[in-house]
């Protein structure tokens, strides 16, 4: 079961959606790998890992994050998520 799930909804073609993820993980040394269907994720976050999934549904990005340090709360994830997306 995900500790985090997220909804984000966008317009425009998902694959310039998850370039914009995929360099956000990357840019944090971590790894995205999938397609404009679906594909995980993990990033190091102060020595900690974020590890998650995704899938494309109808111009809505479904995020589940399966592993996370519990001092980082689920909306702070979120935020971080959404900004760097948009």
């Amino acid at each position: 079961m995900a500790e985090c799930s997220f909804k984000i909804p966008f317009s425009g073609n998902p694959a310039d959606i998850l370039n914009k993820a995929r360099s956000a993980v990357e840019k944090q040394d971590g790894n995205f790998s999938g397609d404009e269907v679906s594909g995980v994720f993990d990033v190091s976050v102060f020595g900690n890992k974020i590890a998650g999934s995704y899938t494309v549904e109808n111009q809505v990005l479904n995020l589940d994050i399966n592993t996370k340090p519990f001092m980082i709360p689920c909306s702070m994830i979120e935020s971080f998520l959404v900004k760097q997306i948009s």
